[in-house]
């Protein structure tokens, strides 16, 4: 309580700041120990022996313009084969995974890698250089920390930056271990412990904690978390800065617990209101006003505290209407909180960069007018903010906003949402839109942007995103999955290739906002009037899914293929499973029992048992292994219980009621047998009985009673494999020879 006083005293006394200097260059590791982080990098992945081969130089001075450019040799009579030249460490390894993919014919990617190096290694056709068209190649979504990272540990958090290395990475969000600055920053402004555990959330739900979203939902958050992730974040910032990376850290929105309207009475907020369905109980944030001196207090405090803890690269993410309306469409008043958050991090660090989500221009785009828009990006000095055009892929809004008034943008594909399971992609937009930005009017673009809310997905969709961030023009989309079909199983396969192929053109070939893409009646839960539209031809997926098991028997022991093999299979049944939801519904409709027992029969005793099968025979696809991560994340038993319902709520109900049902839906073994599964039995066993009494069905009476096995599923503990079993291609050719017919048959009609 004494340093808040204080802090307000000086504040209070100060004059009014003058405007800031345009930021210092971040400061970052000397090219010496960037050099040596690459070399690292390169034994983790290739091995001392193959490591070796390289001989990697950072030098700033290549930057050309301020870019970051890489540099390829093979010199005459040198001891390495390889001489790898970068203007940073990431540019550097940038120029690696190049000379890996090109050259090699290697592959890197969340699902596996595929790293079967000549021998010896082939030397460089001349020099190969590439210069990146922006400063900055960004990575993540707030959302992600909850969707994919909650229960990540060292090992695969030095895995994941080791991804980011190759694919050019320089700008990431570094939000781990918060937790631990805002309790020491609470309990120093006067509250105590209880009102901080009401208001902070449940790990998996704290991302949207952060933004004010949310709060005390499937809390209170052990303290031993926070400890545990405090010394987490020291080894993640310590690894993205030795690549030359610029972490990006938090700051202060303007949100508040409800406890420090008891430390400071007199303090002026307002609450906000409810956020996706959840009521007052868990949301309705409050606001501190900005012209209230406690906002700079606050914020000023939490970012000292902050950079006192981890150090600084000077540029920080601060989102206070994510998902929620301001109190007031003034634009003085949006000015003004804009102003106040800018002025919180100048407090602290005068050279302050903000990055903020563009999410909420989209998201509301009725109270996001022009007076509004710019008066909030306005409310920040000239180029001390950067805004992420977060869904630029479908949702571009720097074309309605004369590129964000000015304000420097980064052009980003956000791609999935809750980290679901579903082949998809834009690939003809991801491919033109950031060199469209490029030439818009006046264009303020400075980046380009991977901003999923969930990873290990999709992932061609992501290395094709990742190279397009050092290119100067568009690819040929059909000879680069050509290419990368091949350097991803390491042959070069005709049925693979013709397989790539059909999925470019079907699954990754939306054009426009395909809406539900990875929401299918599969892991919806079932109603009478479901969706199953889609933006694609069946039959594509199905001969795809028909050439990839042509392949198996010279690329089954890949372990890539494998997994797509699982993925495409995966697709090909979720299309049936909504080809027997539309017999099912049809039979029911038609009042013919018999064809509603034998449709619902398949789906429950056959189709969905065999799916469940093929997700458990690949370590990608397993409930188990998600609730186990979790688990391992404790220090106790009651820990343990507390982390698994979090993970558990998360991919189903999402809220204590099932407020965002379904929103982060996984296809995992397990979750397709005992949740989606029960649920689909309890519905064929609803319109049943409907016929069988001639009752009608009601939809109210099933969500209610469907609930109870919801809730059942989030608290009942029960463990699951956390190993695969099976063997993929023998229960991935059971499935096609029993359904492929079928699915072909339906498939020709096109789209349903």
């Amino acid at each position: 309580m004494a340093l808040a006083a204080l802090l307000l005293l000086l504040l209070a006394a100060a004059p009014a700041p003058a405007p800031a200097p345009a930021p210092a260059r971040a400061p970052r590791a000397a090219d010496a120990r960037q050099e040596a982080a690459v070399r690292e990098l390169l034994q983790r992945l290739l091995g001392p022996r193959a490591a070796a081969g390289f001989a990697v130089s950072v030098n700033r001075s290549l930057a050309a313009g301020g870019l970051d450019t890489y540099r390829l040799s093979s010199p005459p009579g040198a001891q390495e084969r390889v001489r790898v030249a970068g203007s940073s460490g990431v540019a550097a390894a940038a120029g690696i995974y190049r000379y890996l993919r090109e050259l090699c014919g290697c592959h890197v990617s969340w699902s596996g890698a595929q790293l079967r190096l000549p021998d010896p290694l082939p030397a460089v056709p001349g020099v190969i250089s590439a210069t990146s068209p922006n400063r900055y190649r960004y990575y993540q979504n707030v959302c992600t920390q909850s969707y994919s990272y909650v229960w990540w540990d060292w090992p695969r958090w030095e895995r994941e930056i080791d991804w980011m290395a190759l694919n050019g990475i320089n700008l990431a969000l570094a939000f781990t271990g918060q937790e631990a600055v805002w309790q020491r920053v609470y309990l120093s402004l006067g509250l105590n412990q209880s009102e901080i555990d009401e208001y902070v959330t449940g790990p998996a739900f704290l991302a949207w904690n952060r933004m004010g979203n949310l709060h005390t939902w499937a809390g209170p958050l052990p303290l031993s978390w926070n400890l545990k992730q405090l010394y987490l974040q020291y080894r993640i910032l310590e690894r993205m800065r030795s690549l030359g990376m610029i972490p990006v850290l938090p700051a202060f929105a303007g949100h508040v617990p409800r406890g420090v309207l008891r430390a400071f009475p007199r303090i002026n907020v307002t609450r906000l209101g409810s956020w996706s369905n959840f009521d007052c109980t868990y949301s309705c944030a409050y606001l501190l006003d900005p012209g209230d001196p406690m906002f700079q207090v606050i914020g000023t405090l939490f970012l000292k505290e902050l950079i006192r803890e981890f150090g600084t690269d000077h540029v920080y993410n601060a989102d206070t209407f994510n998902e929620m309306s301001p109190l007031s469409s003034d634009p003085a008043y949006l000015s003004g909180v804009s102003a106040a958050v800018f002025r919180s991090m100048t407090g602290a660090d005068p050279d302050a960069l903000w990055l903020m989500q563009g999410w909420l221009f989209q998201n509301q785009p009725d109270f996001w007018q022009p007076a509004q828009v710019r008066a909030l990006l306005r409310g920040v000095p000239s180029g001390r903010m950067i805004v992420l055009d977060l869904f630029a892929e479908s949702k571009p809004v720097y074309q309605r906003t004369e590129s964000f008034y000015g304000q420097p943008f980064i052009w980003c594909m956000l791609h999935n949402f809750g980290g679901n399971h579903g082949l998809f992609g834009t690939v003809e937009s991801i491919n033109r839109g950031p060199f469209d930005a490029r030439r818009f009017p006046n264009s303020s673009l400075v980046g380009t942007g991977l901003a999923p809310e969930g990873i290990e997905q999709n992932d061609m969709v992501y290395e094709l995103m990742s190279e397009l961030g050092w290119r100067q023009e568009p690819l040929d989309l059909q000879q680069w999955v050509a290419n990368y079909a091949q350097r991803r199983y390491g042959a070069r396969n005709a049925e693979a290739a013709g397989a790539w192929q059909l999925l470019l053109r079907s699954v990754y070939n939306c054009s426009g906002i395909c809406v539900n893409h990875n929401h299918s009646p599969l892991v919806r839960r079932p109603s009478l009037r479901m969706a199953t539209e889609l933006w694609y031809n069946k039959s594509d997926v199905y001969e795809a899914w028909r050439l990839l098991l042509d392949a198996a028997a010279e690329l089954g022991a890949s372990p890539t293929f494998r997994y797509d093999l699982v993925d495409v299979t995966r697709q090909a049944a979720q299309q049936l499973v909504s080809e027997y939801y539309l017999e099912i519904k049809q039979a029911f409709q038609s009042r013919s029992l018999p064809e509603l027992l034998t449709a619902g029969g398949v789906l429950l005793y056959d189709l969905l048992p065999e799916l469940d099968a093929l997700l458990a025979s690949d370590p990608h696809f397993l409930l188990g292994r998600w609730l186990e991560q979790a688990r391992a994340t404790a220090t106790s038993d009651k820990e343990a219980e507390l982390y698994d319902l979090n993970a558990r709520n998360q991919v189903t109900l999402w809220g204590p009621s099932g407020n965002i049902l379904d929103y982060a839906n996984k296809q995992l073994g397990g979750l397709v047998l005992d949740y989606y599964r029960v649920r689909w039995s309890l519905f064929v066993s609803a319109l049943v009985e409907s016929l069988n009494t001639g009752t009608p069905f009601h939809q109210e009476q099933f969500n209610q009673a469907v609930f109870q096995l919801e809730r059942g599923f989030v608290y009942n503990g029960k463990r699951y494999p956390s190993q695969p079993a099976g063997d993929t291609l023998e229960i991935a050719r059971k499935i096609f020879l029993k359904y492929y017919p079928h699915a072909m048959r339906r498939g020709r009609a096109g789209a349903a």
